[in-house]
């Protein structure tokens, strides 16, 4: 982040249009991909990482830009 002072004002700069872009398509990719190996696994694997059946159903069914 860059802060510019002129006098008594202050602008900051954050993260470029792009930057923000490009921030939000990697998200967005991992999303898919965490999900999509979310739906690979079976019962016990589930059971094994403390989620149930309905929890991943619930999170597999997300569109990749939800959180």
């Amino acid at each position: 982040m860059v802060d510019i002072n002129y006098g008594s004002l202050t602008i900051s700069q954050g993260p470029s249009l792009l930057a923000r872009a490009r921030a939000t398509l990697r998200s967005w990719r991992r999303r898919i991909r965490d999900r999509a190996e979310l739906a690979r696994f079976d019962e016990r694997s589930l059971r094994d990482i403390g989620v149930s059946p309905a929890q991943a159903r619930y999170e597999i069914d997300k569109p990749f830009w939800r959180d």
